[in-house]
């Protein structure tokens, strides 16, 4: 398969798009106001243990607390306090014995946490007290005595070399995690990436206890850098920069870490951009469409809430199979394909439900689930479907690590709020006319002035008996009829003449 990974920086943002065989799979953006969060380690104080919920809210210094699950909190967990005062990291002493229980936080203890998920809406970050460093060839795991190999690491004979260099080089009370990236990599290159690892700590456990309050211990690295550590590997074809900066940046990190890497990367100096270049720009567009047309004519609807995302799939204009099951196979087929390349594009995550076109045969319905399985298996998030029910539905839960493309991307309609839709002028009419009537019965006046929207001004003014003339009649009262366009449209003042004020 074809990989390729663009990056355009400009002065508000950096966006790196990932390419598979010329297709946009996944986007990801940076800019000042937005920073990634994942990974970020925190020095952090229980304020409120709630067993009801099997979690704690813990105060990170942010505006809102973090969230961690009781199931997050490591079988061998101890508090910030014990470890930074009993343990010598620095000289690796031997680790002490822990209890295997659950342990039971309690209100103003101090933890070291990490940031599992970003803060979604009114969510704050989700927490973990399992700590975990990445470098560019191990992950180093605090507290741990275990050590692991990639998945992605197929090749048997390679694995186990991998997991004897890991068991000799593991530092007492740490464990150690061998990324893909590691493969026909020596020794003494892992044993480098350990001990930089191992200083990293060092500098968090000293700044943890000089730091009387909560607050960041240790910044993980910009989307751009990580995007370079944890997926720039040698299957990747091109890394493309329009930036000479970031370019020398990224070049001068792989001199160190990944020299063989090096004929990869690239400078890009066209005048076109380069997201317009590689057609990236068209596809980010697609993105954000409600709806994505299917090749066979019909089409899916993505609708998105705070609960889940619901896609409805249509056969549209598709009817060249003159049998229905065929046709509606053949365009729940395509379509299975297309929503999981859009939950990876969008970066969905959440649970999410697929309104398929209805199937008669079971096998039908499994081949559909099949396919989307198969192609969701390309994303690096862990994802679970359920089988498809006797009315085409589908649901699925993908993880969720930070808010979604449209998010990150937009911002919620003022008006709206994120519903989508707005009151309707009549609704806003009734609402005046209960007003009126209120108003008039607690003042005991007869005349008043009505501030209302610039498009409700208009319609109570239409036609030759008026709106707003009717309510002057019905409730016997004089309204002077102003339009204000710093009102919403569902909004509007009704202040008594003589004292011009709001009751």
């Amino acid at each position: 398969m074809k990989k390729e990974i663009f990056i355009n920086s400009s002065s508000s943002e950096t966006r790196i798009a990932i390419l598979e065989n010329d297709q946009l799979v996944e986007l990801y953006v940076e800019n000042p106001e937005n920073q990634r969060m994942v990974g970020d380690i925190y020095k952090g104080r229980v304020e409120n243990v709630v067993k009801a919920i099997q979690a704690a809210f813990v105060d990170i210094g942010l505006e809102q607390n973090g969230f961690l699950s009781f199931a997050d909190i490591d079988e061998e967990f101890i508090s910030f306090t014990e470890r930074v005062d009993t343990e010598d990291e620095t000289k690796g002493a031997q680790k002490k014995k822990r209890s295997r229980q659950k342990p039971l936080l309690k209100t103003r203890q101090e933890i070291l946490v990490q940031v599992a998920k970003e803060p979604i809406g009114s969510k704050g970050a989700r927490l973990t007290s399992t700590i975990s460093l990445p470098g560019r060839f191990i992950v180093l795991v605090p507290n741990s005595d275990s050590v692991g190999v990639s998945r992605k690491i197929n090749n048997a004979q390679e694995r186990n070399r991998l997991r004897r260099i890991a068991r000799s080089l593991r530092p007492d009370g740490f464990g150690l995690i061998i990324r893909t990236v590691a493969v026909d990599k020596d020794t003494n290159t892992i044993k480098v990436d350990l001990e930089n690892l191992m200083r990293e700590w060092n500098k968090i456990i000293q700044k943890a206890k000089k730091n009387r309050n909560v607050g960041l211990l240790k910044k993980d690295l910009g989307i751009t850098s990580s995007i370079i550590r944890d997926l720039f590997s040698p299957d990747i074809e091109r890394l493309a920069v329009d930036s000479r900066k970031l370019f020398n940046e990224i070049k001068k990190y792989l001199k160190d870490v990944a020299p063989g890497l090096l004929p990869h990367l690239e400078l890009y100096t066209k005048k076109k951009p380069i997201f317009d270049e590689y057609n990236i720009e068209d596809e980010i567009e697609k993105s954000f469409a409600r709806k994505i047309w299917l090749k066979s004519g019909g089409y899916c609807i993505f609708d998105q809430t705070e609960a889940l995302m619901v896609v409805d799939v249509n056969s549209g204009r598709s009817i060249k199979e003159r049998d229905h099951e065929k046709n509606a196979l053949k365009t729940d087929m395509e379509a299975a394909r297309v929503i999981a390349h859009q939950l990876r594009l969008r970066d969905i995550g959440g649970i999410i439900v697929i309104d398929f076109i209805d199937l008669r045969e079971s096998e039908h319905r499994n081949r559909v689930v099949t396919e989307l399985k198969n192609e969701l298996s390309q994303d690096r998030v862990a994802f679970d479907v359920l089988p498809m029910n006797a009315i085409g539905l589908v649901s699925l839960t993908r993880s969720r690590v930070r808010p979604s493309l449209l998010y990150r991307y937009s911002e919620p309609c003022p008006r709206c709020e994120g519903l989508g839709r707005v009151p309707a002028k009549t609704a806003v009419v009734t609402q005046i006319e209960r007003v009126i009537q209120q108003k008039k019965t607690e003042t005991k006046r007869r005349r008043f002035i009505l501030k209302v929207h610039p498009d409700i001004a208009e319609y109570l003014r239409e036609g030759t008996i008026s709106l707003v003339r009717h309510l002057m009649l019905k409730f016997m009262v004089t309204l002077n009829l102003e339009a204000d366009a710093s009102l919403k449209d569902d909004e509007f003042e009704l202040m008594p003449v003589r004292e011009n004020k709001s009751k």
